[in-house]
């Protein structure tokens, strides 16, 4: 597969532990950003993996799966994790011994749900999303901003006509701790007032600097001249840097499990998912932690919403499930992402045409086995002319996909191989 092909993504149905370790030897050190919305512990966790495990063994699911995901990052890669109370604090524990205490970046609240909940003690609105980086160092010189707001659009005005357009003010004074002596001094307004800096303040800038500022019409005196200065913040220069995330992510701007919900329904002609996660969502992660063309991946695909905004972003990507919704949910989802038929989540603000495609692999036996001695020996499935393309195709690897589907915008073929 060529670096840049559009069919590089792929969906993969089988156990992700195994689909994790068939990657590896691939995927090594190549993914940006791993997000998973793991089952979380209320008893039906890991269905597809072992029906009823309880916590001790949930962690223990877990670890196997993180550390593979650890290795698959980039050096400046992210891994962002759904989850709620019940496992986070287990879950910090195991991603600190994992990742590391210093590649914690930060846990983020997402506002899941805008209704009240009578039923219990507590009206519960919240999940968590918890980020960890392979070098948190490194994640932070390329964490790219969000896009700003409308309510953070309707702070920039343009009173004065200026020509550079639309603006907002910000105040000139900081606090006097470390401030050098240039920094203390009286400006004398356009209208004639004479200010002094706010007791415990001095000016952000020099005299010198602020002449300069100044004269290039960037300081605001108010309407008539006299008020206490500040200085002018344009939106044209502020849209490409944007706005640093917070950790707090409202419904209205990212969505919630019921705008999911209805958008599954959509999709899925009424045979929508109880608890999908919004497109807008898992929009935002992959705009703050990857650029287009980097690779994504999910090992928890449920109904596949990571794959669908992925695709419509521009992004390669990943998906591996086990439950068979991913034949049922995920392939027709897909498709109708890359025939431009999908309606709502994200289409809208991307403006998504369709096109593309990607490979659905279904994980083979395993080719090695140990027999009743613990030997390893040839798995018995494979008969001899599925052994020798195996061995032909595999190069070290133990687990492989055995069945490939692909589709691009208005053709679909297959084919079968080791």
């Amino acid at each position: 597969v060529s670096e840049n092909d559009i069919f590089d993504n792929r969906l993969i149905f089988g156990d992700n532990l195994l689909a994790l370790k068939a990657m590896e030897a691939e995927f090594s050190g190549k993914v940006k950003c791993a997000y998973i919305d793991p089952p979380y512990n209320t008893g039906s966790a890991f269905e597809y993996y072992d029906d009823g495990v309880e916590h001790s063994i949930w962690l223990g699911l877990m670890r196997d799966r993180l550390e593979l995901l650890h290795r698959l990052l980039t050096a400046n890669g992210s891994i962002w994790i759904s989850i709620d109370d019940n496992e986070y604090p287990y879950l910090r524990v195991l991603c600190d011994e994992i990742f590391g205490r210093a590649n914690f970046v930060t846990t983020i609240i997402w506002e899941k749900r805008k209704s009240r909940e009578n039923r219990r003690a507590f009206s519960f609105k919240h999940d968590y999303i918890v980020v960890y980086a392979k070098d948190k160092g490194l994640f932070e010189s390329v964490r790219n901003p969000v896009p700003m707001n409308q309510e953070v659009l309707e702070r920039y005005r343009n009173p004065d006509n200026d020509p550079r357009g639309p603006w907002q003010s910000v105040a000139i004074t900081a606090q006097s701790g470390h401030a050098t002596a240039s920094q203390f001094y009286q400006i004398t307004t356009p209208g004639g007032r004479v200010i002094d800096p706010p007791a415990g303040n001095c000016w952000r800038f020099t005299q010198q600097r602020l002449k300069e500022l100044t004269a290039d019409n960037r300081i605001y005196f108010g309407p008539n001249g006299n008020n206490v200065p500040r200085q002018k913040k344009f939106l044209r220069e502020s849209e490409d840097a944007g706005l640093t995330p917070e950790t707090i992510w409202y419904a209205d701007d990212v969505g919630t499990n019921d705008t999911a919900k209805r958008h599954s329904n959509t999709i899925f002609g009424g045979n929508g998912f109880d608890n999908p996660k919004p497109e807008e969502l898992i929009d935002r992660i992959l705009g703050i932690a990857t650029n287009e063309g980097d690779w994504v991946l999910d090992s928890f695909a449920g109904s596949g919403t990571t794959g669908a905004v992925a695709h419509k972003k521009g992004r390669r990507w990943i998906m591996v499930e086990l439950g068979e919704h991913c034949h049922t949910h995920i392939i027709p989802r897909l498709k109708k992402v890359i025939d431009g038929e999908e309606s709502g989540g994200i289409t809208g603000s991307v403006s998504w045409q369709g096109g593309g495609g990607f490979r659905h692999y279904t994980l083979a036996p395993s080719l090695i086995v140990n027999d009743r001695w613990g030997n390893p020996v040839i798995n018995p499935e494979y008969n001899a002319e599925q052994l020798a393309e195996a061995l032909a195709k595999l190069e070290g690897f133990t687990y492989a996909p055995s069945e490939v589907h692909w589709w691009q915008h208005g053709h679909s073929s297959e084919r079968d191989f080791i």
